[in-house]
């Protein structure tokens, strides 16, 4: 405070300050309370021509200082005389004692400007007060620091504090004294719309914090923050003492840890309204979806017990927890059709608390904070099966989920044997990861992470998995494809009532001999992609692509017609008129394709033409042999297993923009054209710009 005092009357720092008036004085008889106001003389850095229109060389402002020794706080109050009736400008500053260590001070300034009219040059003077504001701010800490440097050449390092005349202790004073604690000041909310506002130090609320359970009661301790937080400044730790305040007085139900609140603060760089905003959401959210009982109330299903290929496998050198996936072995086109989004965002979600609950464990185990984990991630078997559109949504999501909820869980992310198509799947997935998680990424190709600087400088040898080429025996499930048998349709996860992705993406169609299915897509701009997946769950089909100028007669309702049929296997659609003419009516853009039972097809087109395109499922008659006129043996046993001539297939289309295809992964056009060699088996078209993709 002395240091401050020393800025008056004038402040070489200052320049634009060219001097001070006293104009009211108080002081309270114990000298407890000092006020002071003063009309300040600045010099305001503006155009020459803007202060003759203005008529004005300098500007007084009117600032008062309230000083109370007796709370330890300084409040500084100023405002504009100078065309107080066209521009108003009030600014407020603090300095007060931090609530929980004396040995610290924390400063909040702020400042809120309103231009009612000023001779045409409202902007003009808006940026020079803004120009003027940030340059006082930044100044602001040097200033005192030479102040203080000066103090300390006089002599001057300790200041004794404040104490009452004898005749006016009271009682209390003479015993334990208490620590006193200054109210925070309220913000104006104009202030901080303005976007005028600066807080190098949070001051806390009125009454320091109450301990939280199962931490010490002591939260500010060097020794506590040391063992449990790690290195904060005195800035950050402000933040976290009046967010965690903030909380055990307005939030009805259970606080999250130090940890877990410094790691929203974290995700926001400190600034604590919007680390507070993100975590009540996240905290909503828990209790929403009881996320804080997830390891006691749920057990996994077996099917992902059994192929979700990933686990978590002692710790890195750092002592975090090391969770290991083996992306590449997992089925996650048999997942989801198995299971469900739900119910795989529900398994991460326990992973992710399962995370949290191993940091704290391993955080006394090493005696030091471990708040984060590191995830090893195997790409090796990497292939289009992988790049499944309705797959990659789910794992969207999931994304977003984790980022939301889970800030600054990932200490390092190391990706492995990356293969080709790899670049394909970091485009679309890395916007949805924030900056801060991607740049904890290290991804290697091929061999290279048994090189230098690869997994021995981060994962001790004697952990390394047996998978990877190391000794550790690692208990990961290998994963592998999901059998079919345990695949769910959309009729089946529904009478469970599974809010399920697939329930809105997948349709079921019935194909008869005779009656195809056939869906219409209406196309507005050429060069737009209409991608496709499905799956032939019996029997053998013909798939088909046809276009039309005109538009087809939409299908009859009546169920004995030839043009609707519904069956408790799924609908079936006829959109061809049967007196259409193929080449006069409508057009084949595509070879047919011959899908056999049990296949899993995926593809695009991309369009010439707008208009009306029909995507039809033919049944598919086995045909004879082409030397003798009797069948073949593996035609009659195929025939065999259709029975009534039915097929059945469960699909989904989607339309896309050209320029949102290109290069992403849904478009299996551009896969094909780098990466056919992943593939089972793929049928391209380069007349029609298309192609699709068989997996078996």
């Amino acid at each position: 405070l002395q240091a401050y005092e020393r800025r008056f009357p004038t402040c070489p720092l200052i320049p634009m300050f060219v001097a001070s008036d006293t104009v009211n004085e108080y002081k309270s008889e114990d000298e407890a309370i000092h006020v002071i106001e003063r009309r300040c003389k600045l010099d305001i850095d503006a155009p020459r021509l803007l202060k003759k229109i203005a008529g004005v060389d300098y500007v007084y402002f009117v600032q008062k200082n309230s000083l109370n020794r007796r709370e330890r706080t300084l409040h500084i109050e100023a405002y504009n005389e100078t065309f107080s009736n066209r521009v108003i400008i009030n600014e407020h500053c603090s300095y007060t004692v931090h609530p929980d260590n004396e040995d610290w001070t924390c400063f909040e300034q702020s400042a809120s400007l309103d231009i009612k009219s000023f001779f045409g040059f409202e902007s003009t003077v808006e940026k020079i007060a803004m120009k003027q504001y940030t340059s006082n701010i930044k100044k602001g800490k040097e200033i005192i620091e030479y102040y203080l440097k000066q103090l300390e050449e006089e002599g001057i390092t300790f200041v004794p504090r404040w104490t009452p005349p004898v005749a006016c202790k009271s009682e209390s004073s003479t015993s334990h004294p208490r620590r006193p604690v200054s109210p925070a000041i309220n913000i104006p909310e104009s202030a901080t719309k303005e976007g005028l506002n600066n807080k190098e130090i949070l001051n806390s609320s009125s009454s320091p914090s109450e301990p939280t359970a199962g931490t010490p009661d002591d939260k500010l301790d060097a020794d506590y923050i040391k063992r449990y937080l790690g290195d904060l400044t005195p800035m950050q730790e402000s933040c976290l003492i009046r967010l965690r305040q903030w909380l055990q007085e307005t939030h009805k139900g259970k606080i999250p840890k130090d940890e877990h609140i410094l790691r929203f603060l974290r995700a926001r760089d400190f600034n604590i309204d919007k680390a507070r905003e993100i975590l009540c959401q996240s905290l909503t959210w828990r209790k929403q979806h009881q996320v804080d009982y997830i390891l006691d109330t749920w057990n996994p299903p077996q099917v992902l017990q059994d192929y979700y290929a990933g686990g978590w496998h002692h710790h890195d050198k750092d002592g975090r927890p090391l969770y290991v996936l083996r992306l590449g072995q997992m089925d996650t086109k048999g997942l989801v059709r198995a299971l469900g989004e739900e119910a795989l965002l529900r398994y991460v979600l326990s992973i992710n608390e399962e995370g949290l609950r191993r940091c704290e464990e391993n955080t006394k185990v090493f005696g030091r904070p471990i708040s984060s984990w590191t995830c090893l991630v195997d790409l090796e078997g990497l292939n289009m099966r992988h790049l499944w559109r309705p797959g990659v949504k789910a794992l969207l999501r999931i994304i977003e989920v984790v980022e939301a909820n889970y800030p600054e869980t990932l200490g390092r992310l190391l990706i492995l044997r990356a293969p080709r198509v790899f670049p394909v799947l970091w485009t679309l997935v890395s916007p949805f990861i924030d900056d801060n998680t991607r740049k904890k990424f290290l991804i290697y190709a091929g061999n290279d992470y048994q090189g230098p600087g690869g997994l021995l400088d981060y994962i001790d040898k004697e952990i390394i998995p047996d998978f990877l080429g190391g000794e550790c025996m690692c208990e990961v499930p290998e994963g592998g494809l999901v059998p079919k048998s345990l695949y769910r349709t959309a009729e089946e996860l529904e009478n469970e009532d599974i809010k399920l992705w697939t329930e809105t993406i997948y349709q079921s169609a019935s194909v008869f001999k005779g009656a195809p299915h056939e869906v219409l897509i209406q196309i507005v701009d050429a060069s737009s992609v209409i991608t496709w997946d499905f799956d032939v769950c019996k029997g053998d089909i013909v798939f088909n692509i046809f276009h039309s100028k005109r538009a087809p007669q939409p299908p009859k309702k009546d169920s004995l017609g030839a043009h609707s049929i519904t069956s408790p296997g799924g609908n079936n659609v006829q959109l061809i008129d049967k007196v259409w003419q193929l080449g006069r009516d409508y057009s084949m853009v595509e070879s047919p394709l011959i899908c056999k039972e049990g296949e899993s097809v995926q593809g695009s087109h991309v369009t010439r033409w707008p208009g009306f395109y029909i995507l039809q499922w033919k049944f598919h008659s086995m045909p004879a042999c082409a030397t003798t006129n009797l069948p073949r043996v593996d035609d009659v046993l195929a025939s065999l297993q259709v029975s009534s001539h039915k097929c059945k297939v469960m699909y989904y289309t989607e339309v896309i923009g050209s320029e949102d295809f290109r290069g992403s992964m849904t478009s299996l056009e551009s896969s094909h054209s780098g990466f056919s060699q992943l593939s089972a088996a793929t049928t391209s078209s380069s007349q029609s710009h298309s192609s699709s993709m068989i997996s078996r």
